[in-house]
């Protein structure tokens, strides 16, 4: 009876520890093989990308960049937004200087601005439907508690029977 709960309660903490480290790889290892990974919070690029998913974002050359890709850009210092290139527009007087104009699948119109090409973060390469949720709550209080608190208690549930069943 001991040894099987024991087995039970391996099986439960090597699944909890997998789903952590799995979380941890798409929200944060992949930075290493070089994507930015980014929660849409707008539907103007349904269905392409949906709300609340992840996308991951590769680095690329902006001379690499044509009609039809979506980009991921800076507007502003605080706000990073993922649209389709409808328009390449060199500058009038610097033929190096390139901007972009963009348009949101799910939007009628293009955008008001258009984007230059220093503001290019990079190109969508994937996404994970509704990770995006789980990833911007555990960015900010209270979801940041309660991410840290589980790791806590997983550890309490990796390490603590142990010593239990070894003082048995």
């Amino acid at each position: 009876m001991e040894v099987r709960i024991r087995k039970i309660w391996n099986s439960v903490t090597s699944l909890l520890v997998i789903i952590t480290v799995a979380l941890a790889t798409a929200l944060v290892g992949v930075r290493l093989i070089g994507l930015d990974v980014y929660t849409v919070l707008s539907g103007s690029m349904e269905p392409t990308y949906e709300t609340g998913s992840l996308i991951y974002v590769k680095d690329v050359n902006h001379q690499d960049l044509a009609e039809g890709d979506p980009i991921t850009y800076l507007i502003d210092e605080d706000t990073v937004v993922t649209h389709r290139i409808v328009e390449i527009v060199p500058d009038e007087e610097d033929a190096s200087v390139i901007r972009y104009k963009t348009k949101g699948d799910a939007n009628n119109a293009a955008d008001g601005s258009l984007v230059h090409y220093k503001n290019v973060l990079g190109k969508p390469v994937f996404t994970i439907p509704k990770l995006g949720y789980f990833a911007d709550y555990i960015q900010h209080p209270p979801g940041m508690y309660v991410a840290i608190a589980a790791g806590a208690v997983l550890i309490l549930l990796v390490f603590v029977p142990d010593l239990w069943f070894y003082n048995i």
